[in-house]
């Protein structure tokens, strides 16, 4: 699949903003003593990766019925769903000036419907690379891989899934709205789209 930027200005893919708020100090200190055990910024955005992936649980999986959107508050509080932890990751890259887009899939949900499932692509000698850091669990294995993707899950448009190949420099709008209207995660869970 060829991913698509929805601004050809590759300075949108390292802006700090209301959500990927790269310039709190939160964000700023982490990124910090991720860098400082790094190499270069291969070994960072891997490390900030797997960060994201093994420290923050999903809140869906440990049962916290916490809604965070912005990064730092996703980092401050340790949980969010895939799209707040795709900020985390997001500001941890963009704070090191690794150029950073959000994107999504549409997968079946539990329930037997759909949900827009995020994640992030790095750009690295000159292409668009993506990553899940939703974190693992049983039957979901995704790495840090800029030689094939290792996502999460692979969709099977058989079932109604598809992976969107536009680059967003910020989040979605209609997943935006639904992380800040929700007043705890069963209530986002109800309220999330099922479609871009």
């Amino acid at each position: 699949m060829q991913l698509i930027q929805n601004t050809a200005d590759l300075s949108a893919y390292l802006a700090a903003d209301e959500v990927i708020d790269h310039h709190h100090p939160v964000v700023r200190e982490t990124a910090a003593r991720l860098a400082a055990e790094a190499a270069d910024s291969y070994e960072y955005a891997r490390a900030a990766f797997e960060f994201v992936r093994d420290t923050i649980p999903h809140s869906r999986d440990s049962g916290d019925l916490r809604v965070t959107w912005r990064a730092s508050d996703v980092l401050a509080r340790r949980t969010g769903i895939c799209y707040a932890k795709s900020h985390a990751l997001a500001a941890l890259l963009r704070a090191e000036d690794i150029p950073t887009a959000l994107c999504y899939q549409r997968l079946t949900d539990d329930e037997g419907g759909h949900a827009v499932h995020g994640l992030v692509a790095v750009r690295f000698h000159g292409a668009w690379h993506r990553q899940d850091p939703r974190g693992n669990k049983p039957g979901v294995d995704a790495r840090f891989s800029l030689d094939g993707e290792r996502l999460a899950w692979i969709p099977d448009p058989a079932a109604g899934e598809r992976d969107y190949p536009l680059l967003h420099a910020a989040p979605h709008p209609l997943v935006l709205a639904a992380l800040r209207a929700a007043r705890d995660r069963p209530h986002l869970s109800r309220t999330l789209p099922n479609r871009l």
